[in-house]
């Protein structure tokens, strides 16, 4: 026979998995937080970053840290006043304080990058400025394995190299992504247990004229997991993950050999100056990085960097024949004098 009350008790059982999971996720991003420290939720309205905002708040009062919630109205689609307003009220239900709603003005003409990029901008402007101004340690985003996955595809698309290829870091500053390995599957159903109602943003359809991101994610992962199987997503996550292992040891290298390869003061009128030697003696991976790091440090926009930029100024290192200084974005020239690389400004 039993102990007293023990058929009343029952068997234990916990969160269903996908809350179990956001939650799990969170409280690993947060663990290093002390008790009375701000975290504040980036959040749409749509169902990652309510998923989101409703683990932060789950964990963050049993942690003893204050969470909050901003939410950006980028006033791109006709009633965005309306849903950043739902989004307020439900994260205020969940009990997240301060919940504030920011407006931008989004840019427009032809920025590098396009309209998708100008808001990007413009939101994380805003999250950070209010993350100042309220003291937080830290915000937390909603992406998920699938934007990573988009991220990646998007990245070897372009033709581009590990920087771009290893996506979103989990953790970037002030900047944390607690669902990078959690599936979107997974935001919206712990959405569904909670019985919150997320925002679905019509430009998600992957219609002709929705953003690119939009496209990959309605057309082409779909595709991609019909002939290659449903583990695609992750795969492509993983993806990124080594590559940002590799490209955080090669940009590490680049960086100490960075220190070594000055060619002396600056002298006037230059922005920098690099030792032709001993850059040419360095693989050719840590020697793109040491040259693409040297001109971002004279001020060549990091937008308008391009890899043919990069290859034109080591063809002063490695092919030089006597030709002419190198142009590259930021009215900035590259041109080699007696073993030495000199960036200065273009007359």
């Amino acid at each position: 026979m039993g102990a007293p009350g023990s058929r009343l008790i029952g068997p234990m059982s916990g969160p269903p998995p996908a809350l179990a999971a956001t939650r799990l996720a969170v409280r690993t991003a947060c663990a290093d937080l002390n008790p009375g420290d701000l975290v504040l939720v980036a959040c749409s309205g749509g169902a990652d970053s309510l998923a989101l905002a409703a683990a932060t708040a789950w964990v963050a009062a049993r942690i003893g840290v204050g969470a909050g919630a901003v939410i950006v109205d980028h006033g791109l689609q006709a009633g965005s006043d309306v849903i950043a307003g739902h989004a307020r009220e439900q994260c205020a239900d969940l009990g997240l304080d301060p919940v504030v709603v920011r407006p931008v003005q989004v840019p427009g003409g032809t920025a590098a990058g396009g309209p998708e990029a100008a808001a990007r901008q413009a939101r994380y402007d805003a999250l950070e400025s209010f993350a100042v101004e309220s003291g937080a340690r830290a915000v937390l985003v909603g992406h998920t394995a699938d934007d990573q996955a988009e991220t990646v595809l998007l990245g070897m698309a372009r033709g581009s190299g590990a920087r771009s290829l290893a996506g979103m870091r989990p953790r970037s500053g002030l900047w944390r992504r607690p669902f990078l390995h959690l599936r979107r599957a997974q935001t919206e159903a712990a959405c569904h247990e909670l019985a919150l109602d997320p925002w679905q943003d019509p430009t998600n359809a992957g219609r002709p004229g929705d953003p690119l991101r939009s496209r990959v994610r309605a057309d082409v992962i779909p595709v991609l997991e019909g002939v290659l199987g449903p583990g695609v997503v992750q795969a492509l996550a993983r993806t990124a993950d080594l590559l940002r292992e590799d490209d955080d040891f090669l940009t590490g290298l680049a960086a100490e050999a960075r220190e070594h390869l000055s060619g002396g003061e600056a002298g006037s009128g230059a922005l920098g100056r690099l030792d032709v030697a001993m850059l040419r003696a360095c693989p050719p991976p840590v020697r793109a990085r040491v040259i693409r790091g040297s001109l971002l440090g004279a001020g060549v926009p990091g937008g308008s960097l391009r890899r043919e930029h990069v290859l034109a100024v080591d063809r002063l290192v490695t092919q030089w024949h006597g030709q002419g200084p190198i142009q590259v974005p930021g009215r900035i020239q590259v041109s080699r004098h007696y073993g030495t690389l000199v960036l200065e400004r273009s007359s």
